[in-house]
């Protein structure tokens, strides 16, 4: 079993930038590739950007490519989303997930650990 705890959310305006992170714990052993996603109200869960465990692997949705970055820490089971220029159409609850294959993809049902969400609000 793999728990996830995303932290660093918040309440920020647009043109600002927040720095989410994700912490991993717990059956750790083995590669995994790491993904973030984001649930807005009213919409389904779509895919934020996702990196392999050694992070020489990334992948963005075209709708933050340029803006955010996403990164491991040093020890592997940290991973983080640096979100500059944020939009008030970025307002979601931002999750971290594993991808089981260890691929840095944006196919949701290839991830099975999922964090609870951090809450991430842009004001215009």
């Amino acid at each position: 079993q793999v728990q996830l705890v995303e932290s660093g959310g918040g309440l920020v305006q647009a043109g600002g930038s927040l720095r989410l992170s994700c912490a991993a714990s717990g059956r750790t052993f083995g590669s995994y590739a790491m993904g973030w996603f984001r649930q807005a109200p009213g919409k389904e869960r779509e895919f934020v950007a996702a990196i392999t465990w050694s992070g020489g692997s990334t992948n963005y949705a075209d709708s933050v490519k340029g803006r955010f970055t996403i990164s491991r820490g040093n020890a592997k089971n940290t991973v983080y989303l640096q979100m500059n220029s944020l939009k008030p159409e970025d307002t979601a609850v931002y999750y971290c997930a594993t991808n089981r294959y260890g691929l840095a993809d944006p196919t949701e049902n290839e991830y099975d650990y999922w964090g609870q969400g951090t809450q991430v609000t842009v004001s215009s």
